[in-house]
């Protein structure tokens, strides 16, 4: 059921979402958490289908702030969905000007559910500090996104540089199959130094950078980024140990190659994540990602990373990578 209210308050807006889950036979809400989306205009649909799309997994109020003209007359729609292609949420859009342009504690707290961990997430633009943003303070994560920057790395560094616990990055969260795989393999292997690690990748991908910055730390190695221009994100790790390479190549989007010391070549499922994987992966854990802080405080700032631009890598004919972030 949808509900459209123009020039509204938020004290009217909670009102007719209780009555609207009333109509719909849901007299008390299933939802499990508050998930606040500050999304910028224009390009809030993506962010609000994956949070949907998340909802089936977490049942959850999600609130979607659209930040329009700060210098327009004050006024604030609203549009309410209560089950249907809302999945297992309650969802709420918000298009604010003026004053209501500005997302806020003010502005969002009538609508937050009593008693519930509230995580917010900024799918485009990125806060200088998160935790310091009037709704990063009163959620209990905070959820960024590097990889949509115009220029990922210098907003990658100020994340690092403000890293409060409960903060974490899409960037990373990419990047949980590859580094399930890549640990799996070291486990399985007889022992032997890592001396080098080659990350390939987009010039343009924060991913490449985090997933470098934890194998050079956890291995103590040195690590190389072997980055190009081309229009893609992470393909291909190298593990230079002292009884042979660990290889994962993958040059298309769903199949990787593995190649270790001793043993045959083998194919492996290592597919693009969507958007509303990586966001349900993260809305399952509320308390801090201590690997991701250890990296952003420790892996990050040491800075024992070399950079190398690589043209010469070939990708599969035919294949489109449109999003250099992928990972």
């Amino acid at each position: 059921m949808i509900k459209k209210l123009e020039n509204t308050q938020t004290i009217q807006i909670e009102k007719e979402v209780s009555r609207l889950r009333e109509a719909t036979g849901a007299t008390t809400s299933g939802s499990v958490l508050t998930l606040v989306i500050l999304a910028d205009p224009g390009h809030s649909s993506a962010a609000r289908e994956a949070a949907v799309r998340a909802s089936h997994e977490h049942p959850c109020r999600i609130i979607v702030h659209v930040a329009n003209d700060p210098e327009a007359e004050d006024r604030l729609d609203a549009e309410l969905e209560i089950g249907g292609e809302a999945g297992a949420s309650e969802l709420i859009v918000l298009e604010g000007w003026g004053r209501a342009a500005v997302p806020t504690e003010s502005l969002i707290s009538g609508l937050l559910l009593p008693d519930s961990p509230i995580v917010a997430w900024w799918p485009h633009s990125v806060p200088e500090n998160p935790a310091e943003h009037s709704v990063g303070k009163i959620a209990q994560r905070r959820i960024t996104d590097s990889a949509r920057q115009a220029d990922p790395m210098p907003t990658l560094a100020k994340l690092s540089d403000n890293y409060v616990a409960g903060d974490t990055d899409l960037a990373w969260i990419r990047l949980t199959l590859w580094r399930i795989q890549l640990a799996a393999m070291l486990d399985q292997l007889p022992y032997s130094p890592v001396k080098r690690v080659v990350v390939s990748g987009s010039s343009k991908s924060p991913s490449v950078v985090l997933l470098g910055a934890w194998l050079g730390h956890k291995l103590q190695a040195k690590v190389s980024l072997s980055t190009t221009s081309a229009e893609r994100g992470l393909y291909r790790v190298v593990l230079e140990r002292e009884d042979g390479d660990i290889v994962i190549d993958r040059p298309g989007h769903n199949i990787a190659t593995v190649s270790s010391p001793d043993t045959p070549d083998q194919q492996i499922a290592l597919p693009v994540r969507t958007l509303a994987e990586c966001l349900a992966e993260e809305l399952r854990r509320l308390d801090p990602d201590e690997v991701y802080g250890e990296v952003m405080t420790e892996a990050l700032p040491a800075g024992n990373i070399v950079v190398d631009l690589s043209e010469n890598d070939t990708f599969d004919e035919g294949i489109e990578f449109t999003e250099v972030f992928d990972a």
